[in-house]
């Protein structure tokens, strides 16, 4: 197992030295850790928000899809059916431009580059034998890497030390409570993220299936404890990284980007004046063949031999 470690560490080896690069650039910018690593995650979810977007569109399009696959769902019932089920589920979503496993291609994308980052943030702390910081990954004549060594590889942001856990031991509840409010922020982004996909198919009248809802009360259980036995600074790009999808998807929402059909749909051209039929003009004989409903006026004459017979 340390083999395969040591194995796919050595391949990543680059990967991890541009990161470290770049954090030492953001940082030589800024002198604040958690400013370079919210730019670093910026720069991160600038290169996935392609991705963010058409995962967005297909989950649009998946849920929009529900009626027709519960349809097809009830039409080949049985196991014998199942071939056929399979075939006109992929013809549906070849048509509608759907995939069924969209939804998860942000979180897939994703976790390489919290490997990637954990790994450099580990390898900021790195101390020798004897204790003494020697910081990995960076530049060793950056303003971090002097900044590391007169910490002894300490992350300080605030008074907290970023490199560490929010579950290690902080001493008092008072200074762990900053980690455990961090953790916390984590979390509720990201429910917030995935209600925020709900309620918009809410108020389009569009079914949420029940097993989006299961995810969306489960998932963030699950985060709450990556989250806790992670560096602190992995968690903060956690966050940011979710603040920059809530707010992707509400520009996709208010623009209609995450219309799946929008790119698809085309204006029909209304038919030209030319084109249209002229209305008929009404002609003497037509005047004279519709029978009239007005009733003639009085003959001046009828008027007089009423008053004689009186």
């Amino acid at each position: 197992m340390s083999s395969l470690f040591h194995t796919v560490g050595s391949i990543f080896q680059p990967i991890f030295h541009l990161f470290g690069w770049l954090l030492a650039f953001f940082y030589g910018l800024i002198p604040n850790y958690a400013v370079a690593i919210t730019l670093l995650t910026i720069v991160i979810m600038g290169a996935l928000t392609p991705f963010t977007v058409k995962s967005t569109r297909s989950m649009m399009a998946m849920q929009k899809l529900q009626p027709e696959i519960k349809k097809l769902q009830l039409k080949y019932k049985g196991p014998e059916n199942r071939q056929v089920l399979n075939e006109e589920l992929m013809r549906l979503y070849r048509e509608e431009g759907a995939n069924p496993i969209g939804g998860c291609l942000p979180v897939l994308l994703q976790a390489p580059f919290l490997f990637i980052l954990y790994s450099v943030i580990r390898g900021l702390a790195n101390k020798t034998a004897a204790g003494l910081a020697q910081p990995r990954y960076i530049p060793t004549g950056s303003k971090m890497y002097h900044n590391l060594i007169a910490s002894n590889g300490q992350i300080n942001v605030f008074g907290m030390d970023f490199n560490l856990k929010p579950l290690a031991s902080h001493g008092s509840f008072g200074a762990a409570l900053p980690f455990y409010v961090m953790v916390a922020a984590a979390v509720g982004l990201q429910y917030f993220q995935m209600a925020q996909m709900n309620n918009r198919n809410r108020k389009s009248g569009q079914a949420i299936p029940s097993q989006q809802l299961t995810m969306q009360r489960l998932l963030p259980v699950f985060f709450a404890y990556f989250y806790l036995v992670i560096p602190t600074a992995v968690v903060l790009y956690m966050i940011i990284s979710t603040i920059i999808r809530i707010i992707t998807q509400d520009i996709m929402f208010r623009t209609g980007v995450s219309n799946p059909n929008k790119a698809g749909e085309k204006a029909i051209p209304s038919a030209s004046k030319s084109e249209q039929p002229a209305p008929e003009k009404p002609t003497a004989d037509s005047d004279t063949a519709k029978p009239s409903t007005m009733k003639p006026p009085p003959h001046p004459r009828s008027k007089s031999k009423r008053k004689r017979k009186h």
